[in-house]
């Protein structure tokens, strides 16, 4: 069986950012939201997030619009009823649950990145990773590394592939930079991984 799943990436015209609603501990992780929100209106890259004004991801949000950008928001029905949507998108859509939201925000991003977060934006990184690792897209992830924040997942994945669990391709395909400048440079030269997830087991 042939194992290779590359396929052309598509250019970088929008991009999905998962984040947290809240603002963290320390002022650099606005600061490094704002910067993102301002590199990716700088390029013309579409924000696609999760329409909320709460936390980072209304950080994030209102850098791109600042710089005349555009902010698409997926927001699920529940926290729309709680007010949460943010006031001045240049779109949005409501969706009935959380696994729609995540749905559609992948079916309208080029790729993912995500800054520092909670359990949400954890799971909505390592989700749109498999997806990548399985081949049901061929999108890259990233991580942009504001204060170490992703160093210890870092770890997780490198003792993942140390004990046999995840191979070195997919160990690394995830672009990691502290700075959002470098890791959307990363994240337009990024290929897919031209290996299947098995590891040693036949028909892999």
């Amino acid at each position: 069986m042939n194992d290779s799943i590359e396929e052309a990436q598509a250019p970088l015209r929008s991009v999905a950012v998962f984040c947290g609603s809240n603002f963290g501990s320390s002022p650099d992780y606005a600061q490094a939201a704002a910067a993102l929100g301002t590199a990716l209106a700088a390029r013309g890259i579409t924000l696609v997030y999760g329409g909320t004004h709460k936390g980072l991801m209304g950080v994030v949000c209102d850098a791109v619009l600042a710089a005349g950008g555009t902010a698409v928001g997926i927001i699920n029905q529940r926290l729309h009823d709680r007010g949460h949507l943010h006031p001045r998108l240049t779109r949005h859509e409501v969706v009935p649950h959380m696994r729609l939201r995540k749905g559609r925000m992948a079916e309208l991003a080029d790729a993912f990145i995500a800054l520092p977060g909670g359990l949400g934006t954890l799971e909505e990184l390592l989700e749109a990773a498999t997806l990548t690792q399985l081949g049901d897209h061929v999108k890259a992830c990233g991580m942009l590394n504001t204060r170490g924040f992703y160093e210890p997942l870092r770890a997780m994945l490198a003792t993942a592939t140390e004990e046999g669990f995840m191979k070195p391709e997919h160990r690394d395909m995830l672009v990691v930079h502290a700075q959002p400048e470098a890791l959307l440079d990363a994240l337009a030269a990024w290929q897919a991984p031209t290996v299947t997830k098995w590891i040693g087991q036949p028909g892999s």
